[in-house]
């Protein structure tokens, strides 16, 4: 085939191969302009499109492989759709049990946590709460005093300061007593008793079932005493007291 030159009239010219090439090459560098300027958006559309096929392959002729590769943008390896695998919705069954094991597990793990910042509270080996009997100032230890022996520990605080129970237990004696002015006896779970003294106030009687922790008197300075403060004794065993400081001290406490 030969096409006539304008620039030279009566003349022919043949179109080489090479020529034919350049002029493809132009062409896919406009249409890859084209998608660019579409953005990637389009592109990855085209592709994903159901009926998307690639576009055969032709005969480049002389044009070479050049030609071949600019004129047919390889497709990609699979043009199938992507399927997503979604898990199939469900209605949560027992929701209020599995609530209530949540919050549960919530407040073991916040009391536990208080337990471990808390100096005013520990527990024995076996897991039982045990409580400091009251806050202030230690004034005197376990051991001879004044010709005799002093059987607890003194904490000095103002009248009416908290006293608390040290552990469960049950109160055996509430009241009047020699030396103590007022006193309170609690026996525990484990066998232990212990007793506190000089308190200007009870707020529990014979026979009551205390909790680790509560509230049973306020500090007074009742009895054989030299100002108000808080008398406490352990008897591990119901019998002979033991100085309280290592006891507390073994439960994580320290007075």
């Amino acid at each position: 085939m030969s096409i006539i030159s304008r620039s030279t009239p009566g003349k022919h010219r043949r179109v080489t191969s090479s020529q034919t090439a350049r002029g493809r090459i132009a062409m896919a560098t406009i249409a890859v302009s084209a998608v660019s300027g579409a953005g990637v958006s389009g592109t990855a559309a085209a592709f994903a499109a159901p009926n998307f096929m690639p576009a055969p392959e032709h005969d480049a002729g002389s044009a070479g492989s050049a030609g071949s590769a600019a004129a047919n943008p390889v497709a990609p390896e699979s043009s199938s759709p992507q399927v997503l695998a979604i898990a199939e919705h469900k209605p949560v069954i027992g929701l209020d049990d599995q609530l209530d094991k949540a919050v549960a597990a919530a407040e073991e793990a916040a009391e536990a946590a208080h337990l471990a910042t808390d100096p005013s509270k520990g527990e024995d080996s076996h897991g039982t709460p045990v409580f400091k009997p009251t806050e202030g100032v230690f004034t005197s230890g376990f051991g001879p005093r004044w010709g005799t022996i002093h059987k607890g520990i003194d904490i000095a605080n103002a009248i009416g300061t908290p006293i608390l129970a040290i552990m469960d237990g049950t109160v055996i004696d509430a009241g009047p007593a020699s030396g103590y002015g007022n006193w309170i006896r609690i026996k525990h779970d484990d066998g232990s008793i212990s007793i506190y003294g000089h308190m200007v106030s009870l707020n529990v009687s014979v026979g009551d079932r205390v909790s680790a922790g509560q509230n049973i008197a306020g500090m007074g300075n009742e009895g054989f005493s030299t100002g108000s403060h808080l008398h406490f004794e352990i008897h591990p065993t119901g019998d002979e007291a033991v100085d309280p400081v290592p006891w507390f001290s073994e439960r994580g406490i320290s007075i």
